[in-house]
């Protein structure tokens, strides 16, 4: 008898937890990725600081409370907080019986958590800290297999293999601007008529529409598919029934999400540089789940990267969450 597969998702649990955090996509989609797959019922609280004490590093802030927005955790007797802003609110609220995960590098000391959860290329350790391969995210074995049912259909026009594209954005260590996305869509172009695939892009919200346009403009004619960032999103879709899947380096949200999935996963060089994000793409490599893009379509054996599940687990553990 085979031994089944481990659960994706624990089973349900009565706990509520409220997310403590910036306003940002990345950071929601991490907290609740995580209490979903725990079996948690999250609730977001945005973070917005207020006035000066935006330009101030949150680990400096005197009095957290006061530097942000009022925000309700109601009743809350669990907290994930986000981030260093998240992270300074977090912990000025924990305390008697409500406790405080920390989802990211605090920049605070770990001990003001009940519970730190970050990546091995964060490089910090403690006992109360839990450390994952990749970021933490809600790309279940489930919901990609409903995204297949229902994306398959309207993606048949394109040819196989079908490669999605996902394209993130400039940020403070890597760019992505339209001199690098000219380079990027000649590559693409040359492969989809060397190699006979189809291509589906996604862009995210932080894709510049200078982007968007050069991309469009050079696959459209040639029989691509690229959002048009209207109507539903397909991003789930792709990563459900690309054949392979390339991802811009800028983002470890969307190369976790990817490597999720059982396509083989290309990344995608951009300028800049990052030592916490060459750690973790180098870590994915060695586990041969990733490889470089060199301009041609690959496909080598690969299984499913996500430590999300076992986080939630140890966490529960280490909370009681029964």
């Amino acid at each position: 008898m085979s031994t089944p597969d481990p659960p994706s998702v624990l089973a349900p649990a009565a706990h509520a937890v409220a997310v403590v955090a910036e306003d940002l996509a990345g950071m929601r989609s991490q907290a609740f990725g995580l209490a979903t797959r725990a079996g948690l019922d999250p609730f977001f609280c945005p973070v917005r600081a207020r006035s000066l004490w935006g330009r101030v590093p949150a680990a400096w802030w005197p009095a957290p409370m006061r530097a942000v927005d009022p925000l309700d955790v109601g009743t809350a007797g669990l907290v994930f907080s986000v981030g260093g802003t998240g992270g300074a609110v977090g912990a000025a609220l924990r305390g008697g019986a409500r406790r405080v995960v920390q989802i990211q590098n605090p920049r605070l000391r770990l001990d003001r958590f009940d519970l730190v959860v970050a990546n091995r290329h964060d490089e910090i350790s403690g006992p109360n800290v839990l450390l994952s391969r990749t970021a933490l995210h809600g790309v279940s074995p489930e919901r990609l297999a409903a995204a297949r049912v229902a994306w398959l259909p309207r993606l048949a026009h394109l040819p196989r293999p079908l490669v999605a594209v996902l394209l993130g954005g400039s940020n403070g260590r890597f760019q992505l601007n339209e001199a690098v996305a000219a380079r990027l869509v000649v590559q693409l172009a040359e492969m989809m008529g060397r190699d006979g695939i189809g291509v589906a892009v996604t862009p995210s919200r932080r894709t510049g529409e200078g982007v968007c346009r050069i991309v469009r403009e050079a696959l459209a004619p040639l029989g691509g598919w690229v959002w048009d960032m209207r109507g539903d999103n397909p991003y789930l879709g792709l990563l459900a029934c690309a054949d392979a899947v390339l991802v811009t380096q800028d983002s470890v949200s969307m190369v976790s999400e990817a490597v999720a999935s059982t396509a083989p996963v290309m990344i995608v060089d951009l300028p800049g540089r990052s030592r916490r994000i060459g750690l973790f793409l180098r870590e994915l490599a060695g586990a041969g789940r990733i490889r470089r893009f060199m301009g041609r379509l690959e496909a080598w054996p690969v299984m499913p990267l996500d430590d999300t599940i076992e986080v939630a687990e140890a966490m529960r553990r280490r909370l009681s969450l029964e």
